[in-house]
């Protein structure tokens, strides 16, 4: 699926559930600590809530006190631009996600490879083929590198060609929240694949590729 057909994948899920409490999105100057509800900065630290793979914003205190929590990790920091990483469609296919929007992580709280991808209600989580996986990183070791909860491999196979990179897991729920956001009307609206560009855009910015 490429971006001719964004709106038509992300239609279908207007009605999923939603997997987490809260995604994180960009940060107002105002906003509290969601452990101890101190004002916080707009620039400002995040935890991941394993159970409910919850992003909560930090004040440094508590970002300090609760990142060596059982039920706490910190957000990853680096942001990798994939221009080489080899994914067939065929490889693609087996992965069985339904829209080509996606993120791909490890999850310490299953125990296994989580596959979740954003639509109108949420972030919503797929079963993901280990053995795909598995497939993936024998023809990207990059991705043995991948950061447990911290961090994912974001798919965007909407563009042409399509675009990978390894981000924060807070980035990642930042796309699910641009994509509530930006959603209008029935279909999502001419704005919506404007925004995914944009939130890729940002990536290989802040990655340094060209």
């Amino acid at each position: 699926m490429r971006a001719s057909g964004a709106v038509a994948g992300l239609r279908r899920f207007r009605g999923a559930a939603p997997s987490v409490r809260r995604s994180a999105g960009p940060k107002r100057t105002g906003e509290r600590c969601d452990l101890c509800g101190t004002e916080l900065p707009a620039d400002h630290r995040h935890l991941l809530q394993l159970e409910e793979r919850r992003i909560d914003c930090a004040c440094e205190a508590c970002f300090a006190l609760r990142s060596g929590d059982p039920e706490y990790r910190p957000t990853g920091t680096r942001v990798v631009w994939l221009d080489e990483l080899e994914m067939s469609d065929e490889l693609w296919a087996s992965f069985q996600i339904p829209i080509g929007l996606a993120f791909l992580m490890r999850s310490s709280a299953v125990d296994r490879v989580a596959a979740l991808y954003p639509s109108p209600a949420g972030a919503t989580e797929c079963e993901l083929y280990l053995e795909s996986w598995n497939r993936l990183c024998a023809d990207n070791p990059v991705l043995d590198g991948l950061e447990t909860d911290g961090e994912a491999l974001i798919v965007n196979r909407l563009a042409d060609p399509p675009q990978y990179a390894i981000a924060p897991i807070d980035d990642c729920y930042r796309l699910v929240g641009i994509v509530k956001t930006s959603w209008e009307g029935i279909s999502g609206g001419a704005g919506l694949e404007r925004a995914i560009a944009g939130f890729f855009d940002d990536l290989r910015e802040r990655a340094g590729a060209r």
